[in-house]
């Protein structure tokens, strides 16, 4: 590719997605396996939305898995549609420079969201195994809000700085982007530059998504540790240490892919590999998550029985949820005792 032959983005530039073009005879196969994985995805998370918002009150763990189902949904719906369209077209895919612009935008977001929920997450577990008396005043709800709107806020801020930067680069001529989605590694391969500026955008946003979160993370956990080998019983402290399990293991999920993929130089960059890895961060990583919290979760597995609970008692003329709730608060400190709890 000649490196002299290179335009500036315009709004009639399009991108040619060759996706998975080198392996025509496994689409069929491909396609079958990401829509039954994007199909499992949507209806785990889709199922912990709905047993958070039946429940109330909500405790801020709950409220903060709500939120990450709701951006694994969203991440998801980002890519996968159009990976699925791309394979059953059996033909060449084309995205404008609005779309491919739109498409990395919406995913560096929430990607950004979720490094910094899981930051929100370990503040909670700190200050609920630290300050385990002080818990409900400190994680109220207009707490978890505001910590919840800050991380969608943060992510977006952070992947608008980046957009514009890597768009504002030159490319080459060929606009042919070996993925089956717009990712940062594969844009970068495309400038038509060889210095180090053009990395430095991607380095400042990894620094601002991956490493400030991750020592935060370390942080928090780092004084959960010290809380825990204070606590006299082994049973005490394994209580303690499963209730971070989960967010434990989807921590290090999230960073290791996400490390694995963007801290590294322009050279090492690898079509072939970086496909294989996107699969796994953009299919399965969001259809373990729910998993995860399922069977590790205390309260997201008892929010879902109640839920499906719910579903299949009332068809059997069990009275609705609404009524349930109306004769619970008339009683003697039925709703008092209800919002009681965080």
């Amino acid at each position: 590719m000649e490196r002299s032959n290179h335009t500036s983005p315009g709004a009639t530039m399009q991108f040619l997605l060759l996706g998975f073009s080198d392996l025509l005879g496994l689409r069929a196969l491909l396609f079958c396996c990401f829509l039954a994985v994007h199909l499992a995805t949507l209806a785990g998370n889709l199922l912990i939305l709905l047993a958070v918002a039946a429940e109330a009150p909500r405790p801020p763990m709950l409220l903060f898995l709500g939120q990450l189902s709701a951006i694994e949904c969203c991440y998801t719906l980002v890519i996968a549609p159009r990976a699925l369209a791309d394979l059953a077209s059996m033909g060449t895919s084309t995205i404008s420079l609005v779309g491919c612009a739109t498409q990395m935008h919406c995913f560096v977001a929430l990607g950004g969201a979720e490094c910094f929920l899981l930051v929100a997450m370990s503040y909670d577990r700190y200050v609920a195994i630290c300050w385990p008396l002080r818990y409900t005043a400190v994680m109220s709800q207009a707490v978890c809000l505001r910590l919840a709107l800050l991380c969608c806020l943060g992510g977006f801020a952070v992947s608008l700085g980046l957009t514009v930067a890597v768009f504002q680069l030159p490319f080459c001529g060929s606009h042919r982007i070996n993925h089956f989605f717009c990712d940062i590694p594969a844009l970068l391969h495309l400038a038509c530059t060889r210095r180090y500026s053009s990395e430095l955008p991607l380095l400042a946003a990894c620094v601002l998504l991956l490493l400030l979160p991750f020592l935060l993370i370390l942080a928090s956990y780092a004084c959960i540790t010290g809380a825990v080998l204070r606590i006299r019983g082994s049973s005490g402290r394994s209580k303690a240490f499963s209730t971070c399990a989960s967010h434990l293991a989807v921590t290090s999920l999230h960073y290791g892919c996400a490390t694995f993929m963007y801290v590294r130089p322009k050279s090492n960059y690898s079509p072939g590999r970086d496909k294989m890895v996107a699969l796994i961060y953009t299919n399965i990583t969001p259809l373990l998550y729910p998993l995860i919290y399922s069977l590790r979760n205390k309260e997201v597995k008892g929010a879902v029985r109640k839920l499906l609970k719910k579903r299949l008692a009332q068809p059997a003329g069990i009275p609705s949820s609404r009524g349930l709730h109306s004769s619970g608060a008339a009683g003697p400190g039925g709703r008092n005792a209800r919002t009681a709890v965080c």
